[in-house]
């Protein structure tokens, strides 16, 4: 633990098994999570927080929300660190493990759903199928039973939150991008980073790009339904590949398309040119994980259809200097969220606020507020 808080907060371990995954022969179990608490206190509001893929036990606003009183469960389902294998219905199923750990063990009476980053839609997702159930026929068994009565959280609160998984992955892609399997090559009449196009991009390239860029995901899609099917005939349950090229959103160079305090040009990677040479995220998949986590026509691991089911009190926090989520995406995401009750905020600040400490206690501080303000 950070030495700053080591006299103002606990911090316990906390392993469960799933309903649907035991604990490995090696000791692991497959939910994991460290609960933050004030020091020897037992508090009756807690934050849950978790992630697609990135390791959120150590989440840097735990410290925060516990010294202002607050427990925060940092939270991993089995696929952290495994994205290539990621299947919503389980990690829905491992988040409640963790909820209902909060409300049965650690006491809590109002359980807050943090949706931070990447997770914002995997919480959101959660959230939306504890309200109205529709994902539990795909599973059998436990599994079945266990989607069918996820236990509700009593607060939603989105953080730096991305649309959806499939729209963040289409908004970021190289819409050059023609051969998925070599990213040598490329369509020069869509490369974003020659400078004959821009930036500044104009409406036109912009309109074309955007285009490009869902008909990419799309392609993946249609070719991944395809190989599922040709090797589930063979008996081959599944098959990974990589995906190239993907920190090529026009926002990255251009200020001027949803414009914020962000640097610019940029991406959490550095240099979009550059970054974009690398892999990044979804940068190895399954054909059942791009089916589930990133096509946009067959995931539900997207922030619109979810948020539309939402009846809880609800805050949607974004900063200002963020590099990979953009004032409209947060405008998005509260149009989106039905709730009568809901509230958008603008904050400065980074993507995780680690450009400031100041601006991280201002955070803690508005979504603290919020909360006691809701009883």
């Amino acid at each position: 633990m950070d030495q700053t808080f080591a006299a103002e907060v606990d911090a316990q371990f906390i392993g469960r098994v799933s309903p649907t995954a035991p604990r490995i022969q090696a000791g692991g179990h497959p939910c994991q999570g460290i609960y933050w608490t004030p020091k020897g206190r037992r508090p009756s509001s807690a934050l849950i927080a978790t992630h697609y893929n990135v390791d959120f036990t150590e989440h840097y606003a735990a410290p925060y929300f516990a010294r202002r009183g607050f427990g925060f469960l940092g939270w991993n389902t089995r696929y952290r660190g495994a994205e290539d294998q990621f299947i919503l219905e389980h990690a829905l199923i491992d988040i409640a493990v963790g909820v209902r750990w909060l409300r049965e063990e650690a006491g809590a009476e109002r359980v807050v759903i943090l949706g931070n980053s990447g997770g914002g839609s995997l919480m959101g997702a959660y959230q939306a199928e504890a309200i109205a159930p529709t994902l539990s026929g795909n599973l059998k068994g436990a599994g079945a039973e266990a989607l069918a009565a996820l236990p509700r959280a009593d607060l939603y609160v989105s953080l730096n939150a991305h649309k959806g998984r499939p729209e963040v992955l289409t908004d970021w892609m190289d819409a050059s991008a023609v051969d998925e399997f070599d990213p040598t090559k490329t369509d020069p009449a869509l490369d974003p980073f020659d400078p004959a196009h821009g930036p500044p991009y104009s409406l036109a390239f912009i309109t074309r790009y955007r285009a490009a860029q869902r008909a990419r995901n799309q392609r993946i899609t249609d070719w991944a339904k395809a190989e599922l099917a040709r090797l589930n005939a063979a008996g081959v349950p599944d098959a990974l590949f990589p995906l190239y090229r993907v920190w090529a959103d026009l926002r990255f160079m251009d200020p001027a398309i949803d414009p914020s305090d962000r640097p610019c040009p940029g991406c959490y990677r550095g240099h979009p040119r550059e970054a974009n040479k690398f892999p990044g995220i979804g940068r190895a998949n399954s054909l059942k994980t791009w089916l589930s986590m990133w096509s946009l026509e067959t995931s539900k691991c997207q922030g619109g259809a979810q948020l539309a089911k939402f009846d809880l009190p609800a805050l949607v926090v974004q900063s200002t200097a963020d590099m990979g989520v953009f004032p409209c995406d947060a405008k998005a995401i509260f149009e989106a969220v039905a709730s009568k009750d809901k509230r958008l905020e603008m904050i400065p600040g980074a993507h995780y606020f680690e450009d400031s400490e100041a601006h991280r206690e201002a955070m803690a501080d508005l979504v603290s507020g919020w909360i006691r303000e809701r009883g």
